[in-house]
């Protein structure tokens, strides 16, 4: 028996006609609920649960202030700082001095779906009542956000413990109407924008400060909108990868059923599942290349399901971690309500700020979609040379000589799987220690994030190039293709004309990158 699997869907309900994402310590974010806010525009709200939560938890920051007790990052100084005693009259300085010496960050600005994401992500990790801010600070972040009034967060400067500093800092001046914003393409001082927006400064007040710097957001975000991208390319990836077995008229043998049975590991049996139903129907499939010298296909064509399998396997342990990251409480201490077991609260220094948990899932998530590439690029190899790709016209032309056709095109993704090869080096092994050795083993899991990131965008234009040239390979043939690669061809060919005369291929590359970027391929193989 040959089971087969649903088509995968790429879509996520985004859009501000949908109800708001709620957040607060009675609910959970989703992935889905991440790209949805950051890209589609969704509205977001306070829980019921989630005013009180910080009102109790404020309660108890108020108290030890008003009792001039020793506590971090409350009536001290921060870091390697820690020992310097601080004044109840001094807490507000203390907080708003904190964030401008933070706000240290380097290099490009991080695009507006990440800031976006940020927002809605530091909101909802205070907003479990463990922080000891007030919700005024919560309801800021989120007029900013659905202001679309947003921080400039440049790119660099964070290194994953205590958290996300840098990047947070730059995002918190906003709250303090310090910095510059964008509101759309327009760049405007922080005050400016918000008085616009109607949006009032805050004056920072105890703990609060720390407690908007200190955490994983930006980690979380830019790891959160690449892994959706991941996904959608994964995906794609499958139906790509279907099409140049077509193209080559490689065989369907090594995806029956039993052999993956016998390795059972939940993502190679799921691609398996995937390459039968997409060749299901077709005239070209063959079993033992009766008409060919070949008995066993290349690597690239026959293990497709276990080289994509272990990519969506490493992704899934990406999203198990940022599922867990989204939905906690990364700031520090943490400060906890009164209750039975703590009659007068709680405010318990940790790490929960550390970036490893989620600086090695992206960094193994970088080296999934970089296989991802690697194994494509070598079937495109395949598709253009004529020795190897099961009649197919040299370079995918019919005029080649005079034609160069897709030659070029596979040295770009050659140069593009080099690049891929180095931003697949794990950043989360490397450590350098910062604030006088106070925090002497630090993640790197920002850097982890943002090379994870352009994985993504680099993996996408080499599976476009793959995509281009299958379908050209496909038109080629004689026999007919099976139904679910035939509607996988029509939509590359509804956006990339078959290419019957020398052309410049850098538009028709970046046409097809949309093509995955979107889920378009995804959609039409439903």
């Amino acid at each position: 028996m040959n089971p087969t699997v649903p088509a995968e869907r790429s879509s996520v309900g985004t859009g501000p006609g949908l109800d708001p994402v709620e957040i607060g310590p009675d609910h959970s974010l989703s992935i889905a609920d991440v790209v949805a806010v950051a890209r589609g525009g969704r509205r977001v709200r306070l829980s019921e649960a989630a005013r009180p939560a910080m009102d109790d938890s404020r309660a108890v920051v108020a108290q030890v202030v008003a009792e001039g007790r020793t506590v971090y990052g409350i009536t001290t100084g921060f870091g390697d700082l820690a020992t310097v005693r601080v004044t109840p009259e001094e807490t507000g300085t203390l907080q708003r001095n904190l964030v401008r010496s933070h706000a240290a960050g380097v290099g490009e600005p991080l695009p507006a779906e990440v800031v976006r994401a940020m927002l809605l992500l530091r909101a909802a990790a205070l907003a479990h009542g463990l922080s000891g801010v007030r919700p005024s600070i919560v309801e800021q972040l989120l007029a900013l956000l659905d202001a679309d009034v947003l921080p400039i967060v440049p790119s660099r400067g964070s290194v994953g413990a205590s958290g996300d500093l840098a990047p947070l800092a730059h995002l918190a001046l906003a709250v303090i109407g310090e910095g510059s914003v964008t509101v759309g393409d327009d760049m405007l001082p922080a005050l400016e924008a918000m008085r616009r927006a109607g949006i009032d400064p805050i004056e920072l007040s105890a703990k609060e400060g720390l407690a908007l710097l200190n955490g994983t957001q930006l980690m979380s975000a830019v790891g959160s909108l690449g892994l959706a991208d991941a996904e959608r390319l994964a995906q794609s990836a499958d139906l790509i990868a279907a099409m140049s077995v077509e193209a080559m008229r490689g065989s369907d043998e090594p995806f029956i059923a039993a052999i993956h049975a016998a390795r059972p590991h939940p993502g190679q049996q799921l691609v398996a599942a995937n390459m039968r139903r997409l060749l299901a129907d077709s005239a070209n499939r063959t079993r033992h290349f009766d008409n060919d010298h070949r008995v066993q296909d290349a690597y690239s064509l026959r293990c497709i399901p276990q080289v994509h399998g272990a990519a969506r396997d490493a992704l899934g342990l990406l999203s198990s971690a940022l599922t867990i990251e989204i939905n906690a409480v990364t700031d520090n201490p943490l400060v906890l309500a009164a209750s039975a077991e703590h009659p007068d609260g709680a405010i318990l220094s940790g790490g929960n700020f550390h970036g490893e948990p989620i600086a090695i899932p992206l960094d193994v998530a970088t080296i999934a979609v970089t296989e991802l590439a690697s194994i494509s690029e070598r079937r495109i190899a395949r598709l253009i040379d004529a020795s190897l790709s099961g009649g197919l016209p040299p370079f995918l032309t019919a005029e080649s000589g005079r034609n160069s056709g897709y030659m070029v095109a596979q040295y770009t993704a050659a140069a593009l799987i080099n690049e891929l090869q180095s931003l697949a080096h794990p950043s989360s092994v490397h450590s350098l220690p910062t604030s006088a050795n106070q925090e002497d083993h630090v993640s790197m899991g920002a850097t982890s994030a943002l090379q994870f990131r352009t994985a993504v965008e680099h993996a996408q234009q080499v599976l476009g190039i793959e995509a281009m040239c299958a379908a050209q390979g496909l038109d080629f043939l004689s026999d007919s293709v099976g139904p679910h690669v035939a509607a996988v061809h029509a939509a590359v060919r509804a956006a990339i004309p078959h290419l019957a005369e020398d052309r410049a291929l850098s538009a028709d590359i970046a046409q097809a990158t949309e093509l995955i970027r979107a889920g378009v391929l995804i959609d039409a193989s439903v």
